[in-house]
């Protein structure tokens, strides 16, 4: 898919079920993927009117779910160091905090292969 990743990650005591929970996990999110595209064509075509357009607001709302929460400790770290510690976990973004200035900031990967650094500014 252009743009967009999927990704899962499931954990039992049999490798295959993990892969088949992953399998069904991958399907839903092609499933939701590919319905976006035709509601986003459909959409072109007609007028969405204001009622509509909040009960699907409503509706995109009560589909998110936070199923699970990660808590770790934050040691600082320069970004280059967490450039590596993310890639080794192979994630696509990593959390940490900044040695230099002791505030959280998140590297991320970019498309093109470099990495980018998202500082917050008070």
């Amino acid at each position: 898919m252009k743009g967009s990743y999927l990704r899962a990650e499931e954990v039992t005591s049999d490798m295959y079920a993990s892969i088949e929970a992953v399998t069904n996990t991958l399907e839903a999110q092609l499933k939701k993927h590919r319905n976006k595209i035709i509601d986003r064509k459909q959409s072109d075509s007609r007028v969405i009117f204001a009622q509509d357009f909040i009960e699907e607001k409503v509706a995109d709302e009560e589909k998110i779910q936070i199923i699970r929460t990660k808590k770790f400790d934050m040691k600082p770290m320069y970004a280059e160091d967490a450039c590596l510690e993310m890639e080794m976990l192979g994630h696509d973004f990593f959390m940490f905090r900044n040695a230099d200035t002791d505030e959280i900031n998140v590297v991320y990967k970019r498309k093109n292969g470099a990495y980018g650094l998202i500082e917050p500014e008070f």
